[in-house]
This record gives C-alpha cells, sequence and structure tokens, in this order.
C-alpha cells in the first residue's frame, strides 16, 4: 500500500513506535480491524467494542504474521512492532485520510437522504465499463466504514465511489477529508436525522460539509428537481451539475415507459446527444440513479453507449427495492433503512404490481419530534394508493396504522372505491405478526418489506422466503 509504512502510519496518527527496526521496515499490505482477516504484511488496528477487546488477539495475530498493531495499551511480552496511540478509531481515519492522499485515482463521493447506495451501485457499474472501480461494500458509509473503504483501495483501482453517510453536524466534514472526493454526488435532501438535523435546511447544510475538502478541480452533481439542492448555485465558483426529469437540467431523462416491477426506459439526454437506457430495477428513483450515473460517466469521459451498457448492468442490493420471485408470491425486499421518502416510493412501486399487494411497514426512526405524525402520513398514503393488506409493525408504526384506518374511511366516504377496508392490521412485535402471517398472506401476493434497519425486518424477509 502506497507509502504506508510502519513509520509512515505511526507519523499519521501521532502513535509511538515500539519494537521497530528500521531496516525491516516495509509498507503494509492490507489494514484491518477484525483479527481474523489478518494476513501475513497486514496492519492489525485493535480496538474494543462493545463485546470484544481487539486487544485481547494481538499475540494471535502476530502469529499470523503481522507487520504490526496499533492499540491503546502495551501488549503482552514478546509482541511484535506496535505503534501506541490513545484513541485507535481516530487513528483508523487519521491512517486513512494520510493513504488518500497519497493516491491520485478519481474518488466519487455520494451523499443524500435516499437512494446513496443504489446510486453507488448504478454510478459503479457505469463506471465497471472502462475503468477497475473499488466500491463501498454494503453499507460501510460511516466514520468507521469509510476509512476502511479507503484502505481497500489498491493499486490495480483507476476509480473509487465512496457512499458516506451521517446523523448529526460535523460528521461530514471528517468523512470528507478521509475521502477528499473529486466528484460529489447529491441524490436528495429529505426527512431523515431529524432528531439531530432538527430540519431539511440543517439536512442540505450538513450534507454540503462533503464540499469542504472536495478537489479543488473537482465537479458537483445534484439532483436539480429536489427543492433544497437547487438552492446549491455554485461549489467553489464552479455550477453543478444537475439531473433530473426536466429539460431545465444538464443530464434529463424523458419518454419514461414503466415496465412495472421489471424496471423501466428512458431517453437520457446528455447536452446535445442522447441514447436509450433500459433501467432493470423499478421504481421512478431508479430512473434518478440512472441519470445520476449518467452526470458522472459523462464526467469520466465515457461514451453513451458505455454509460447505456452500465445502467442495464446494474443488480439489485438486498434489503434495497430487491424484487425476489418465490415460488408462490412476490417479495420486495426494501427492508435495509426507512423515512417518509423512501417509504412512499416503496408504496408507490408495489402500487405497480400485479395482483394482490400487501404493504409489510415497520418504525422509521430518527424522525425527530414529528415522528407521529410522519408515521400516520405514511399510513394514510398507502391507503390512498388502495394498498390491498397493509400491516403495520412496531411501536411507532401504532400511528402508522391509525393513518392507514383513516384513509381507508376517507377513501369510503368519498366513494374512491378503496381496496383495503378491513385488511389494515396491527402489531405491536414483529414475532406476533411473524406467527399470524399464514392467516393474513395469499399466494400470488407481492409483498413489500420495509422499515428502519434497526427493526430487523430481515427477518421477515427470510420468513417470506423460507
Amino acid at each position: 500500500m502506497k507509502n504506508l509504512t510502519l513509520k509512515n502510519i505511526a507519523k499519521a496518527c501521532n502513535g509511538t513506535l515500539y519494537n521497530y527496526y528500521p531496516e525491516q521496515d516495509k509498507e503494509v499490505s492490507g489494514v484491518v480491524l477484525d483479527s481474523r482477516q489478518v494476513e501475513e504484511g497486514y496492519l492489525f488496528i485493535a480496538t474494543k467494542g462493545e463485546k470484544v477487546d481487539g486487544h485481547s488477539f494481538i499475540g494471535q495475530v502476530f502469529a499470523k504474521g503481522a507487520a504490526g498493531v496499533v492499540c491503546e495499551k502495551e501488549p503482552d511480552e514478546g509482541a511484535g512492532t506496535f505503534i501506541l496511540v490513545e484513541d485507535s478509531f481516530q487513528a483508523l481515519k487519521d491512517i486513512a485520510g494520510f493513504y488518500r492522499e497519497n493516491l491520485t485515482l478519481p474518488v466519487i463521493g455520494i451523499t443524500g437522504s435516499v437512494g446513496k447506495t443504489s446510486t453507488k451501485e448504478f454510478i459503479a457499474s457505469v463506471l465497471e465499463t472502462k475503468y477497475n472501480v473499488l466500491k463501498t461494500a454494503g453499507n460501510f458509509n460511516n466514520e468507521i466504514g469509510l476509512p476502511l473503504t479507503v484502505l481497500k483501495i489498491k493499486e490495480e483501482h483507476e476509480a473509487a465511489v465512496l457512499e458516506m453517510g451521517i446523523s448529526d453536524f460535523g460528521e461530514m466534514h471528517r468523512l470528507s477529508r478521509i475521502a477528499r472526493p473529486n466528484i460529489c454526488v447529491l441524490t436528495n435532501i429529505g426527512q431523515c436525522h431529524l432528531e439531530n438535523l432538527k430540519s431539511r435546511e440543517g439536512i442540505l447544510k450538513a450534507k454540503s460539509e462533503i464540499f469542504d475538502f472536495m478537489d479543488e478541480d473537482g465537479a458537483v452533481c445534484l439532483n436539480g428537481d429536489d427543492d433544497m439542492l437547487r438552492t446549491i448555485e455554485s461549489v467553489r465558483g464552479r455550477k453543478p451539475v444537475t439531473f433530473g426529469m426536466t429539460a431545465e437540467n444538464m443530464v434529463y431523462g424523458d419518454e419514461i415507459e414503466n415496465r412495472g416491477l421489471l424496471g423501466s426506459s428512458a431517453s437520457i439526454h446528455l447536452g446535445d446527444k442522447s441514447f436509450c437506457a433500459v433501467i432493470p430495477l423499478p421504481g421512478e428513483h431508479m430512473v434518478y440513479n440512472a441519470l445520476a450515473a449518467a452526470s458522472v460517466g459523462s464526467l469520466m469521459g465515457l461514451t453513451e453507449e458505455e454509460i447505456a451498457k452500465g445502467i442495464r448492468a446494474v443488480k439489485p442490493v438486498g434489503g434495497r427495492s430487491n424484487r425476489m420471485q418465490l415460488k408462490d408470491k412476490i417479495v420486495i425486499d426494501d427492508c435495509y433503512n426507512a423515512n417518509p421518502v423512501s417509504m412512499r416510493a416503496a408504496l408507490d412501486l408495489l402500487s405497480m404490481a400485479q395482483g394482490r399487494k400487501v404493504a409489510l411497514l415497520g418504525d422509521m426512526f430518527e424522525l425527530g419530534e414529528k415522528e407521529r405524525e410522519m408515521h400516520s402520513q405514511v399510513g394514510a398514503y398507502a391507503a390512498k394508493l388502495g394498498i390491498d393488506v397493509i400491516v403495520c409493525i412496531g411501536d411507532l408504526a401504532k400511528d402508522m396504522y391509525e393513518g392507514a384506518c383513516e384513509g381507508v374511511k376517507e377513501s369510503e366516504a368519498k366513494g374512491t372505491g378503496s381496496r383495503v377496508g378491513s385488511h389494515v392490521h396491527y402489531f405491536s412485535q414483529k414475532g406476533e405478526f411473524m406467527e399470524k402471517w399464514k392467516d393474513i398472506g395469499k399466494e400470488g401476493d407481492t409483498v413489500l418489506v420495509k422499515a428502519s434497519h434497526g427493526m430487523a425486518f430481515e427477518e421477515i424477509v427470510k420468513m417470506l422466503a423460507g
């Protein structure tokens, strides 16, 4: 790993070297926090977790051939080279930041309230048609995951696509300092993490910290249809590249053909050029992701043919609008996370399905003082769409249930023919619902599973697939 010698590592994280032999110093070949991942020549960073203290495994990692260890307390006698620091997690960030400064490949940083992971997948898929790309694995987008991802960049990589997620002010500033993005992509400004960020204006301010350490010659791509993002008129004196569904944007899509759960097709316009794109993942929000990818691809010198090929090759990610065709039903696994905006988008997607539509909805976390109102609004929206069966699970979901019931009554009063009626259910506990599912589900259903990550609705997906 370029310039990551033990001496340079110690300097980068303000640590003190022990058992160090200059003549044996060389670049480490990997950096990990998990002792099970250590290979010969790796650097192991010992951290204290809630259940496990990595310092307990220092002897084992040296036996496996670790080049060195970063730790907060001196290991037992007989240890190899170690670097003593005050805070191992801060050391991780400092080391990643130093490593990034020595890299010359372009880095694309992605943030926003909704759609970061799927946008990352679209952008990576497009760039992979021309470059060797490293992308964030899963949701490694925070102050531990991001530096670990940066430290996975190798000499053979030609571009890196990094997801950057936050929940409070200052976090994005620190992430930007590590990532130093060349291209910043902002998907939207929604209603999440309101407990700390208070308002959409606060979210915009916090997300905009991504520009703090952006490359001096960098570019910004943002959703021009988002009312908050439209207020960003320039960054470092340069006009952002906007994408959206109207011709006012620099990159826009039209002639959209909805193919239901099979995705869609659209004509994508890049300045005076246009091409047809097949978008294999369903939902209007996936069209926006394709437009973001087209924006980045164009900046990175890809042809229209390469961009279209990359969009067509995108694969679904588990927990994010992942359509599962099972023997007796279709499951839309969107259980990784949830907020009011993504809930509505998922319900819109479900409404496209053929046959009976079932929504299994759970609590949305970190919404602040208006959380009850927001849950109620989601329930009412599901009823307005005429979803056949609405199941609300969790403490906060009680308000969602009540909103759905009121929505059904309103639809009936207006004579709009809502089909849900008595098919609105509430369960305070996930286990209680799972015991009753056999009385609710029917063969041929299309079932949406959606809740905040802390609800662990992947257990429901596993049950449905079982």
